[in-house]
């Protein structure tokens, strides 16, 4: 895929912190359009809290996030709501409504917030499950599905309004290892057929290996970043110690490659 060097995300001086208890520091980075961007770290090290921010779920310390340009929390809320549906999210556990079926979890996004028919509906609800492989299930019932399958079930859902960047929450987490790299694939593939920015929170060596274009680790203990780039050139290339124990949990080997 070719890559665009116009930066889609652009987080700048980042403070993040809950109450007087300060979580990350002076991030600094930068998303290009169509890349797979992954903020690896171990437990503890801010991923998560991040995410909220990016997603407009937490309001930082200081600092700026910006969205092709526009700073997203200097905004109103009107503003910030409207960027909000560029997004798409699939949170770590899928997040389904459980008592919906699975075409009327795609569909409720498609409800709210376009103009379709309900005819339409129906049609972009079967479209984007078969884009996650999950054509004809549209009856079925979370609780009768796999999880990995909940997981695709999500996706699609994140995608019902073609939204320009993807996030994902730790996606990987509870599956077993051929589900989970059936959803990297997965994952790459949706990238490349709707021209779409991912960023990937996880600490999951496979899927940072399979997947990323680009990646930041951040730190608990400097509340920072400390590495930034490809995942395979840090780990070849990286003399820091912390860079070397994440990425391969301890083992000279590197098995990820």
């Amino acid at each position: 895929m070719d890559k665009k060097s116009q930066s889609v995300i652009e987080v700048r001086g980042l403070d993040l912190s809950y109450d007087d208890y300060e979580v990350l520091r002076n991030l600094n980075f930068s998303v290009n359009q169509g890349d797979i961007f992954v903020v690896m770290g171990g437990s503890g090290c801010g991923k998560s809290t991040l995410l909220k921010v990016l997603i407009g779920l937490k309001e930082p310390l200081k600092g700026e996030v910006l969205y092709n340009g526009v700073n997203f929390w200097a905004e109103d809320e009107s503003v910030r709501q409207n960027l909000m549906r560029s997004f798409g999210v699939l949170y770590q556990s899928g997040a389904l409504w459980s008592s919906f079926t699975l075409g009327e979890n795609i569909a409720l996004p498609l409800q709210l917030y376009s103009e379709l028919s309900s005819a339409q509906i129906r049609e972009m609800v079967e479209l984007k499950l078969s884009l996650v492989g999950l054509g004809g299930y549209a009856d079925f019932y979370p609780s009768q599905i796999s999880g990995g399958m909940r997981k695709r079930a999500g996706l699609a859902r994140a995608i019902a309004l073609d939204p320009g960047i993807i996030f994902f929450d730790e996606p990987s987490s509870g599956l077993d290892p051929l589900s989970a790299r059936l959803l990297d694939d997965l994952i790459i593939q949706l990238r490349d057929a709707l021209g779409a920015t991912i960023v990937i929170v996880t600490h999951e060596l496979a899927s940072i290996f399979a997947v990323g274009d680009k990646a930041v680790l951040l730190d608990a203990e400097s509340k920072g970043i400390i590495a930034e780039g490809k995942p395979k050139d840090l780990l070849a290339d990286s003399k820091d110690p912390r860079v070397i124990q994440f990425l391969t949990r301890g083992e000279k080997q590197g098995a990820a490659l």
